[in-house]
């Protein structure tokens, strides 16, 4: 017998809020039976996991223990690290090099860190 993951899961203050970030981000889609104000929004992302947020009453006060390592497959990082700022994402630490290698550290609407890798085509491109 296999033992799966059937969701990620995320404790957050407003589920369906910080679900539509991430289907954003994702390029993925917040489920039809999920309403603002809802307690739970599911998230469907193309090829990956499904993201559960659940809605909880304490706030998030230390870096996260584990994270997402975001790599774009139709942008350059840096095209990715714009996108996602642009839709709400903050910068926490910028790690890129001279020579194109490394990644940067961004946070997501409520403070939970991620990072977004160079893509493949980039890491083709440096190898």
């Amino acid at each position: 017998m296999t033992t799966l993951v059937r969701h990620i899961t995320f404790d957050c203050s407003d589920a369906y809020k910080l679900g539509s970030f991430w289907a954003e981000v994702l390029e993925g889609a917040i489920s039809d039976e999920d309403s603002p104000g809802d307690p739970e929004a599911l998230v469907s992302t193309p090829g990956g996991p499904t993201l559960l947020f659940v809605t909880v009453p304490d706030e998030k006060t230390v870096k996260n223990r584990v994270h997402f390592d975001l790599q774009p497959q139709d942008r350059t990082r840096d095209e990715e690290v714009e996108r996602v700022i642009a839709l709400g994402a903050t910068l926490v630490a910028d790690h890129r090099l001279p020579d194109g290698r490394g990644w940067v550290t961004l946070a997501d609407i409520e403070g939970n860190e991620f990072c977004v890798e160079r893509s493949a085509g980039e890491r083709t491109a440096t190898a």
